[in-house]
């Protein structure tokens, strides 16, 4: 499958890069944690350095050196993670398309869907006993219709209201702590109620979430409360994760600088934001760009039963 992915990149003009795990940033997610170590020098000067939950830092640095259509078929590492579908350790295909919008990389991972079934022979994406065939057409639901549908709330009425959002959810039948953030509730509903329901029968590409929740993305240009961002489901599982990339370096700043204060409030840590990356944005194109979770896809294309089952030394934890 590896072999087949690659195949179809490079039919589609990608050049295939191989991004640097070593960083001075993970990345600037609230609720990823990343693995650090150091550099010593010879004269044992110690930095701290961190390896990528993602390689997009690096992905967006070449971007604005001038290349177009790159894809990495990246190791990432990231901590506290473990379970059927998830490891410290495991392969993201992340892929970026200058002067590309949304609407284009969200076309790529229903491709790639198909073409990894095809890879494999079987019939349908599996998992769990529940079937996704990607040859049928996406249904495509923003994150307000899958609130009303899903958890009977109305998200757009409840963005600026996170008493009236607690309120709702535990209608819904959502348990949520008094002291839950509103990102809390947003998280707590999406994966009680929304994600298990998302996937069935065929893929489901769910888009324009509240920007809060899409710090690298651009908002919507005709409702700036959402962000063009987009993730792909199948079978209740999340597969893939885009963005209409944010190229604007001091909104950026502003989204990592609030990330960060969030996760000392929540786990007492921060990371460093990357200044070589914010410098970046400022020449960086318009582009877009999906990360595409490679394991999970390899094990609904082939009906395993865990992500140790589909890698070669997989990290016991």
């Amino acid at each position: 499958m590896r072999r087949a992915l690659s195949d179809w990149f490079g039919r589609e003009g990608f050049l295939e890069v191989e991004c640097a795990a070593l960083q001075v940033s993970p990345g600037n997610e609230t609720h990823l944690h990343a693995f650090e170590t150091e550099f010593r020098t010879d004269d044992r000067q110690a930095s701290p350095l961190y390896l990528h939950t993602s390689p997009e830092f690096s992905c967006k640095k070449l971007l604005a050196a001038g290349e177009e259509k790159i894809v990495d078929f990246s190791r990432v590492f990231r901590n506290r993670e473990s379970g059927p579908l998830h490891s410290p350790e495991f392969t993201m295909v992340e892929w970026y398309r200058t002067g590309a919008d949304l609407q284009a990389v969200m076309q790529d991972t229903v491709d790639l869907c198909r073409e990894a079934l095809k890879t494999t022979g079987q019939p349908a994406l599996v998992w769990k006993g529940r079937t996704c065939d990607p040859g049928l057409t996406p249904d495509y639901l923003t994150l307000t219709e899958a609130f009303q549908r899903h958890a009977k709330t109305d998200l757009n009425g409840l963005l600026d209201d996170r008493d009236g959002f607690l309120d709702a959810a535990r209608r819904a039948g959502v348990g949520v702590p008094d002291d839950a953030s509103w990102s809390d509730i947003f998280s707590a509903v999406l994966v009680t109620l929304i994600e298990p329901a998302l996937g069935d029968d065929r893929l489901t590409v769910l888009h324009r979430y509240p920007v809060c929740e899409a710090a690298l993305a651009r908002a919507c240009p005709d409702d700036p409360r959402f962000a063009e961002r987009f993730e792909l489901y199948a079978c209740g599982v999340e597969l893939a994760n885009g963005f209409h990339e944010l190229t604007d370096a001091a909104e950026q700043r502003a989204r990592f600088e609030a990330d960060m204060d969030l996760k000392q409030e929540l786990y007492g840590e921060r990371y460093p934001i990357d200044e070589d990356f914010l410098e970046a944005l400022g020449s960086m194109p318009d582009a877009s760009g999906v990360a595409l979770g490679f394991d999970r896809l390899v094990v609904l294309a082939s009906g395993a039963r865990s992500i140790k089952d589909v890698q070669w030394t997989p990290v016991e934890t």
